[in-house]
């Protein structure tokens, strides 16, 4: 299975660029990953909704041109359906025996995704009701994602 990550922005954070790197390794053994990362647009303080809508659009297009047809899309969005660990395995799982060969999870900006991205999404994620940083959560998409490799091949993990 090829999965790939496509997220807005880079990770600055070298502690959060180390963490990238060990789950990129320890997934290599499990399936193809990919992690693909479009340009940011400068969000200013106080920034009106009609400039967050421009800026969502914005960083939207740059997605799209990644987004490959015929790949099972999953956007990560605070209204998104949540998962155990386990019914996450299973999804994974339960995907590639149904014919879907290609992954997409996609991360957005600090102000979200724009909602065409959402709503031509085949399924919105969300990992809680709190926010997180973007940055971050690509870091916690890809422990969950190792996390399930190791459920559906009977390996241990922390529970």
């Amino acid at each position: 299975m090829k999965i790939t990550i496509l997220a807005v922005g880079k990770i600055k954070e070298k502690y959060l660029a180390d963490a990238v790197t060990e789950y990129k390794k320890r997934l290599s053994r499990y399936c193809k990953l990919e992690i693909i990362e479009v340009a940011d647009e400068k969000t200013p303080d106080k920034a009106s909704g009609q400039e967050e809508e421009l800026i969502r659009r914005k960083e939207g297009e740059r997605l799209k041109k990644y987004i490959k047809e015929g790949a099972y899309v999953i956007s990560l969005a605070i209204e998104g359906k949540q998962y155990s660990s386990e019914v996450f395995s299973h999804k994974i799982h339960h995907l590639g025996l149904h014919g879907e060969s290609h992954i997409i999870f996609v991360i957005g900006g600090s102000i979200g995704l724009a909602s065409d991205i959402l709503k031509e999404s085949d399924e919105l994620l969300s990992f809680s009701e709190m926010t997180f940083p973007h940055q971050l959560m690509r870091v916690v998409l890809l422990e969950q994602i190792y996390r399930g490799y190791r459920i559906m091949n009977g390996e241990p993990y922390h529970k």
